[in-house]
């Protein structure tokens, strides 16, 4: 891949993808926010990559948007810039394969609702998070006061947004933000351990999982149980259960497992 402002390494059946503008803390763009869409569309292609991990060069995750371009906007212009936003993370979020946010220092307004589209949150000690946007004047552009109240609770979601306060790695933890916080030098090393756990999993139950839960989280109770059960069936149309189940009984490991 051919990128300006990330870095996309592949090891093995991981993808890391690191944001590379340390200069302005890895600020958001509309250059920045387009490469990460063709990333993620590259990546979605590629079905050896089963688990993504998103991370930052330098003392940042990324530190908001860049208020340079921003700052220019008009209404309009401030319209497409959030629809793109929204879009990639879109992706960033649906995309059938684990994205685990290795979160290495600021992530603050966009990159807290980059952190929010991932599906898990691992944050560095020294890590500070937060939406900060209403100290300019303006709200959460990228989808941060529909995914954190989602996920910590409307009453937290409010606090942190109405505040604009910046929260560290301890307090994210006890608000159920962040999964888990680990020292600073140990970052990359437990996102690889967790994607490594989860690769040794059914490749096809993962994928399903993930989709069952977003769309649940989008439904009523009763039509997300429905689509548990329908595709809880639907696990057995493929080879993965019977493969799992055999080597269970036999005492080996499945063909999936390294």
């Amino acid at each position: 891949m051919d990128n300006k402002n990330l870095l996309v390494t592949i090891d093995g059946n991981i993808a890391i993808v690191k944001f590379n503008r340390p200069q302005v803390l890895n600020a958001l763009n509309t250059e920045t926010i387009l490469e990460l869409e063709r990333v993620f569309d590259e990546l979605a292609t590629k079905p050896d990559v089963r688990v993504i991990i998103l991370t930052g060069e330098g003392k940042a995750f990324v530190a908001g948007a860049d208020i340079s371009e921003m700052s220019k906007y008009s209404s309009m212009e401030a319209r497409v810039f959030a629809q793109n936003g929204h879009r990639v993370l879109g992706k960033l979020e649906n995309i059938d394969k684990p994205v685990i946010a290795a979160i290495n220092g600021f992530a603050l307004g966009g990159g807290c609702e980059i952190a929010l589209a991932c599906d898990i949150r691992i944050l560095s000690d020294n890590a500070k998070i937060g939406q900060p946007e209403v100290n300019l004047g303006i709200i959460p552009g990228f989808g941060g006061t529909q995914r954190l109240a989602r996920l910590c609770g409307a009453g937290i979601a409010k606090e942190l947004i109405y505040t604009g306060d910046m929260i560290d790695a301890q307090e994210a933890l006890r608000i159920g933000l962040a999964n888990k916080v680990v020292p600073a030098d140990k970052l990359i090393d437990a996102a690889k351990d967790m994607s490594k756990k989860i690769l040794n999993k059914g490749p096809l139950a993962i994928r399903m999982t993930k989709t069952v839960i977003n769309h649940g989280l989008d439904s009523n109770l009763e039509t997300a149980k429905e689509l548990e059960i329908e595709t809880f069936a639907l696990c057995f149309s493929t080879g993965e259960p019977k493969d799992g189940m055999t080597a269970f009984l036999e005492k080996r490991k499945a063909s999936w497992m390294k």
